[in-house]
């Protein structure tokens, strides 16, 4: 491996640390009293008496110790200022000679670690991205700044490989690291260097802890479903194919839980809900990823209607912890996540976009409106599936506020009930919101000969090419003939709520890891 001249430098001062004696990367337990942002946020002094928040307040002279990654240095004498970034933010630190090295007499040449932090900071040994220890004091210098006194330094460890340097000025980034594919292929380096992306994480966390709040609250159970699954069932997708070779057989990376939620149902769980990865063999884009986090949930004795109700709650609930408001600025758009939010049948959205009343038409008869529309490729769909396109390429873009898209055709939705007072529908919404699907949710087919009628029709879908119908699961069938109470479920993309509630343009923004080609 070449090294370039900054990597060749770091090595040399690598060595030149054990050279003194000292580890580069001690194993030892650090001690951390506190954090850079609690520290500015609650200093008390003569000119500020009041701290910002409850908890602990730091006073001139309070006793701390910090540790974090360096990010610059300035060295001036005897003295030089740090910035250090820990997990929290950044704050300022003053290191005087006179302090971190132990006392030399004359003559004396320094031999312990403690007179050998003089040659580690002064002869310029630290790197901006080591990771060091402060034990010191807080104060404000003269200047208004809470700063670190440092007392006692630690290198805790060495970092070889210098980070790009981001200077911000006026709130604008210069020298970035903004290219998206190394952004995306090195989010170690974007979390370190770019400010507002690990926050963007951190909401996204906020997200899955207030969603798990609210259904723990509610007294439903979190399960675990299988990943690896003899049949790829549960949603209308392509599936990755894998072999087990133990039982030699071909097996599928899941496309949804909900099959395996549904079985719990009866098994006589009043609530189930599954936070965890699907995975399908598709496109990849701007809101696309083929692995990719989905929340299910099932509840017995509920239907569409209150699970409408429930839905548009969690999310105001979801949006004000994340973000203190129930509104988001997603691009040139402020969307309102406050209940309660539209219903508007499909047939009828379309009818609202396009002009065309779909209700009473055949498969024959929308064929040509879908080509006239836009719709591609349309001899191997059937009436539901037309019915879908259409309203994607025409409808689904439209809806900026939160809009529940309801009473889905029978053809469209082979796992839901059919609707008690509209024949040919069935109760499923979809929750769109910016234009996009965030949401899916039905009343639940719990008769098991209507079920098995309809995974028949996906079969002869199948064979007129739809590669994305679905196939029977035996097991499925047998569990609903012991009997499945009413239920209503719901799936909602983790990864696109996410996109929602931190503003952010694209999957790849909120995912740590996104899916990338190889590295040539």
């Amino acid at each position: 491996m070449e090294l370039s001249e900054q990597e060749q430098v770091r090595r040399q001062s690598l060595q030149t640390m054990r050279d003194l004696g000292i580890n580069p990367y001690p194993a030892q337990e650090y001690v951390v009293t506190g954090h850079s942002t609690d520290i500015k946020a609650a200093f008390v002094d003569e000119q500020h008496p009041q701290s910002e928040i409850a908890g602990k307040e730091w006073h001139t002279g309070d006793k701390i110790s910090i540790a974090g990654r360096l990010m610059s240095k300035r060295i001036m004498g005897k003295a030089s200022f740090i910035e250090l970034q820990d997990s929290k933010g950044r704050i300022q630190v003053y290191v005087s000679r006179d302090d971190i090295q132990a006392p030399l007499a004359e003559g004396e040449q320094p031999t312990t670690i403690e007179q050998q932090m003089y040659n580690v900071v002064f002869k310029k040994l630290l790197d901006i991205g080591d990771f060091i220890g402060i034990e010191g004091f807080v104060f404000r210098t003269q200047m208004g700044e809470i700063s670190v006194h440092a007392q006692k330094l630690t290198v805790l460890s060495k970092s070889l490989r210098p980070l790009p340097i981001v200077k911000y000025k006026d709130g604008v980034a210069y020298d970035g690291f903004n290219d998206p594919e190394q952004r995306y292929r090195q989010r170690y380096v974007d979390l370190v260097v770019n400010e507002g992306v690990k926050d963007t994480f951190l909401k996204r966390a906020t997200i899955l802890r207030t969603m798990r709040q609210v259904f723990d609250e509610a007294g439903y159970t979190e399960v675990e479903t299988p990943i690896l699954q003899q049949i790829a069932g549960g949603a209308s997708a392509r599936p990755f194919i894998t072999h087990h070779n133990t039982l030699d057989v071909d097996m599928y990376l899941r496309i949804a839980t909900e099959l395996y939620l549904k079985r719990l149902i009866v098994g006589g769980f009043e609530g189930v809900y599954e936070i965890g990865r699907n995975f399908r063999n598709e496109g990849m884009d701007r809101s696309h990823n083929p692995e990719f986090t989905c929340m299910e949930l099932y509840v017995q004795y509920k239907d569409y209607n209150w699970m409408m109700t429930f839905t548009e709650n969690l999310l105001e609930r979801i949006a004000i912890a994340v973000n203190g408001t129930t509104k988001v600025q997603i691009g040139d758009h402020e969307v309102d996540f406050k209940a309660p939010y539209r219903r508007l049948p499909i047939l009828d959205a379309i009818k609202e976009k396009t002009g065309y009343d779909l209700s009473t038409m055949t498969e024959d008869e929308i064929r040509p409106i879908a080509k006239q529309l836009g719709v591609e490729d349309t001899e191997k769909m059937g009436k539901g599936k037309l019915i879908d396109e259409i309203f994607g390429e025409t409808c689904e873009g439209t809806f900026i506020q939160p809009t529940f898209i309801t009473d889905y055709p029978v053809e469209m939705s082979p796992l839901t009930k059919m609707h008690r007072s509209k024949p040919g529908l069935t109760e499923r919404f979809e929750l769109m919101v910016n234009g996009k699907e965030l949401a899916n949710a039905y009343s639940e087919l719990n008769d098991p000969i209507d079920q098995y009628n309809r995974f028949v029709d996906q079969m002869n879908l199948a064979k007129k090419g739809d590669d994305e119908a679905m196939v029977i699961d035996h097991d499925f069938m047998r569990a609903l003939e012991y009997g499945m109470p009413p239920t209503s479920g719901i799936g909602i993309g983790i990864d696109r709520l996410a996109i929602l509630m931190t503003g952010q343009p694209t999957i790849q923004e909120v995912l740590l890891f996104p899916t990338m080609k190889p590295e040539v």
